[in-house]
């Protein structure tokens, strides 16, 4: 764990917690009828692991189990508020409407609560998402003059609404893929690009910026790398501000983090995976664009290999065959869905084929991470956790690590690392599932090891 950890108190979720998102479409619009929803008892959060998740503290034999949002102490849906931005005017009421995700009788019953949130106007580029023409949006001489009207922005909001803290979550539309530039190697080289307006600066990088500056949390839920270069990064250690991305996992590529370890746990053989997607709304006429499609691919492309590991068993992975492909079909609208055809091989290399139909759909799916995101972020900002969140991978596709480290995309593995992070901020016992406790409580000579601390200030081990 991270030194800044080791003796820290959490303070607690007190007053208004203000969530404000860049993009109030079809992923943010489901969010909030949702959870407005859920705050009168009229719709269930599944999916979230902060509103229904428990974990379980000390051993086995103990029967401990917790609710996550008790345990933890995260922040109630009654106090959260929220805003945003958006390169169209629609309200959340009306971007709920036009997204089609939900029946008009689950958005009616909230609507007031949706009215009330309209977007402001946006940093919008077209040369980033040409596929969309925005005309809600502000206009500045300098993308540092942008970054300013962003910082009154949100100075406004914090004003109106009395909050005590925010989080900035970023709901919008994918944009083109572009690398890392010398104008994002550094804090100084990034405010001197904003001044001359740097075409290498995109506008997800102007929201970030006001917001790491301002001492407010980041999440990124799309493939573009935003606050995953050296100058976001520097910004964030010197803020001590939360950050974490990239690209909300949700359809084919949760599945293909459930499905890959397996294969790999079991040691077959893979030959290739091609995957394709058909979907309408704003995101696939998004992604019918060749660059932002580079931005999803390369996000959908890594997370195999990582699990698969072809570096240590390269006669099983060494040169499979991965292809994703995605496909605009306006029809689906936000109903998604993906076709997954796996070849593999077991036994004596005798080849056999899965096939995946998964009909999914996106919002439904993306909702949740959100919320358990902005809840864990803003967890993480009141326990003076600065930089990467790598223990929030479990919800991402591509998720940030420091320099030097390679992403960790299994699931099961996400998920240990995400439970035990939890554990430790609480001081609880730590579980590593070895079931040793059970041998060694058999001997009445022997010492349990369940006790060692591993030093002076670590959690203990729960083993079992």
């Amino acid at each position: 764990m991270p030194e800044i950890l080791r003796g820290k108190d959490i303070a607690p979720a007190r007053g208004k917690l203000g969530v404000l998102m860049p993009g109030i479409g079809a992923v943010a619009s489901t969010l909030l009828t949702g959870l407005f929803s859920a705050r009168k008892g009229l719709a269930r959060p599944v999916g979230s692991l902060t509103q229904m998740g428990k974990i379980r503290l000390g051993k086995r034999t103990d029967r401990r189990f917790e609710l996550i949002k008790d345990f933890i102490g995260l922040t109630d849906l009654a106090d959260m508020v929220f805003g945003g931005w958006d390169c169209f005017p629609d309200s959340a009421y009306l971007a709920a409407r036009k997204a089609k995700v939900l029946t008009p009788e689950h958005i009616e019953a909230v609507r007031e609560e949706l009215e009330a949130i309209e977007p402001m106007p946006a940093v919008f580029d077209r040369k980033f998402v040409q596929n969309l023409d925005g005309r809600h949006v502000k206009k500045g001489a300098t993308k540092m003059d942008l970054a300013g009207m962003l910082m009154k922005d949100i100075d406004a909001f914090r004003t109106q609404h009395r909050t005590s803290r925010l989080v900035m979550c970023w709901t919008a539309s994918t944009e083109a893929y572009r690398e890392a530039r010398r104008v994002h190697a550094s804090v100084k080289n990034f405010e001197a690009g904003l001044k001359t307006s740097s075409p290498d600066i995109s506008p997800s990088q102007i929201y970030a910026y006001a917001a790491l500056k301002m001492g407010i949390p980041y999440i990124n839920g799309a493939p573009h790398i935003t606050t995953d270069c050296p100058a976001f990064l520097e910004l964030a250690g010197e803020n001590r501000v939360p950050v974490c991305g990239k690209d909300f996992k949700t359809g084919q590529t949760l599945m293909k983090t459930i499905l890959a370890p397996g294969f790999a746990a079991r040691l077959l053989g893979i030959s290739g995976w091609f995957s394709t997607n058909i979907l309408g709304n704003r995101d696939g006429e998004v992604l019918d664009n060749p660059e932002s499609f580079r931005s999803k691919e390369i996000s959908k492309l890594g997370v195999l290999d990582t699990i698969l590991r072809p570096d240590l068993y390269p006669e099983l992975y060494g040169d499979f065959y991965h292809k994703v492909k995605i496909n605009y079909y306006p029809p689906r609208g936000d109903n998604k869905e993906s076709w997954d055809n796996i070849d593999i091989y077991g036994w004596m290399d005798y080849p056999m084929q899965i096939k995946v139909n998964f009909l999914c759909r996106d919002s439904i799916l993306a909702a949740p991470v959100v919320l358990d995101l902005i809840l864990f972020t803003d967890l993480a900002a009141r326990a003076k956790m600065g930089g990467i969140q790598e223990w929030l991978s479990f919800y991402f596709k591509s998720p940030m690590v420091r320099e030097g480290l390679y992403a960790e995309n299994d699931l099961f593995v996400q998920r240990i690392k995400l439970l035990n992070t939890l554990r430790y901020l609480m001081r609880e016992e730590l579980i590593h599932h070895t079931g040793l406790d059970y041998y060694y409580d058999l001997e009445e000579t022997r010492p349990s090891p369940r006790r060692v601390t591993a030093s002076k200030r670590s959690s203990k081990t729960s083993k079992g």
